[in-house]
């Protein structure tokens, strides 16, 4: 944000209130609402420099989450070929996929209700991320058939994420509500992404270095190195509380706020994103795909040592397709959402239906447009739909439904898998594409 940007944030600020005084009053005014400000964060301006104190907040927490996903998200390129190297069937991988997204977010419901109530927003996220980066490394642990124990710490995993995400997510929306949530929260998605993107080329290189041993054995080596972002992470999370520890009051309070209603824009976008959740496949069982059909056979370009590099493709993607969709976002709404699904829905046609590694690039390319358009957007949604004081329970519930319907489809689409790959196809997209009424129907709301 330039200066120029951050003044026409103040003046619209101050046009918003009709109430607002002008002259020596309003710089009054502005004066106490940057002490407001400060009381945020350990600091004695408002802003440093160009950046105002909420943008510092956003970045920071953003390379939390930078180091987080190169963390989860390194070992998520490579998960479905470790679990098939220790055992586990197409079935199995999609239902444990299935299985950890569905406890990871229908469980954020609880904590999200837990967390509005007893405003524990920064206990609850340091909770879940000891729990989200310490169980990658443990993969490391597991015994060479060890496939059980290895389903448990990825379920243990999830769990994490959803003690942690009602609460990060809302206090990431209270400084999102002062620089725009679309852009805010496609600021945190690019370095979410960069974290993603950088997780699986560091794989790529021990890898590449560690070219003797089993796949078992390789494989093992990258979960236990990524106790070294996983540290990071912790790090990092620390410093940002050290200096944010009050980052509501970056929202001001507002002078008469509902309980929580589950209005009907709100419960037609749950529809919506349930809609897609079902039909947007999880990347375990392409990775598992690419690990059967282009790396086992041979004679392709695709080796366990590039492996990572493809899901490193499809997060750069991401990080793209999250800025430019959350900056879009923020001037044309819900109605975005459209035309990122139409875009994403055919991903699995290229990927499970053509066996040609230009299909495959493309394929999970469009996979990459869906997942960062969707982390974007779809939190923003929230940001604008809920009140500041039961956000975390607004967050729950859309994660909650969110969840139940990735673990259904999962489980479904590792089922069909084995038995016809083109219903699996053909349910992906129709799933997907059944979204979009529902978008539409939010978009034209005026209480969207």
């Amino acid at each position: 944000m330039d200066a120029m940007d951050i003044e026409k944030t103040t003046q619209s600020q101050t046009e918003a209130d009709p109430g607002s005084p002008s002259g020596t009053d309003a710089k009054t005014e502005t004066e106490k609402a940057a002490g407001k400000h400060t009381r945020a964060g350990r600091t004695n301006a408002p802003r440093r420099g160009r950046w105002s104190a909420a943008l510092v907040f956003i970045v920071l927490f953003g390379v939390v989450s930078l180091f987080s996903d190169m963390t989860h998200e390194g070992a998520d390129s490579i998960r479905g070929a470790y679990l098939l190297a220790l055992g586990a069937s197409a079935g199995t991988i999609g239902f444990i996929s299935g299985l950890g997204e569905m406890i990871g977010y229908s469980l954020r419901y609880v904590f999200g209700k837990l967390s509005d109530r007893t405003g524990k927003y920064w206990l609850m996220t340091i909770v879940g991320y000891v729990m989200d980066v310490v169980c990658v490394p443990a993969l490391a642990l597991v015994g060479e058939h060890g496939w059980v124990a290895a389903c448990f710490l990825l379920v243990v995993q999830r769990m994490g994420k959803a003690v942690k995400k009602p609460s990060k997510d809302t206090i990431m929306s209270f400084a999102a509500t002062q620089e725009g949530v679309g852009k805010s929260f496609g600021i945190q998605e690019v370095l979410d992404q960069i974290g993603a993107f950088l997780g699986p080329v560091f794989l790529y290189l021990i890898l590449l270095f560690k070219s003797s041993g089993t796949t078992f054995e390789r494989y093992r080596l990258c979960f236990a190195m990524l106790a070294i972002p996983g540290a990071l992470t912790l790090l990092f999370l620390v410093f940002t509380r050290w200096k944010f520890p009050n980052p509501s009051e970056f929202e001001p309070e507002p002078e008469h706020e509902p309980p929580f209603v589950m209005k009907k824009s709100f419960r037609i976008y749950i529809i919506g994103i349930s809609c897609f959740a079902f039909g947007f496949i999880d990347y375990s069982l392409i990775a598992m795909h690419v690990s059967r059909v282009y790396i086992a056979v041979g004679g392709s370009l695709m080796t366990q040592e590039n492996l990572p590099l493809l899901y490193a493709f499809a997060m750069l993607v991401d990080a793209v397709a999250a800025l430019i969709f959350g900056v879009w976002y923020d001037r044309k709404g819900v109605r975005v959402l459209i035309v990122s699904t139409l875009l994403s829905a055919p991903f699995s046609v290229l990927v499970f239906g053509m066996h040609t590694m230009p299909a495959l690039f493309l394929g999970v390319a469009l996979w990459g447009i869906g997942m960062g358009a969707q982390e974007s957007i779809m939190k923003s949604v929230i940001a604008v739909i809920v009140p500041k004081s039961t956000r975390a329970t607004g967050y729950g519930i859309f994660e909650c439904a969110y969840g139940i319907f990735w673990f259904l489809g999962s489980w479904l689409m590792g089922v069909l898998y084995d038995i016809s790959q083109p219903a699996m196809i053909g349910l992906s997209v129709i799933a997907q594409l059944a979204a979009i009424p529902f978008y539409l129907s939010v978009s034209k709301s005026k209480n969207q």
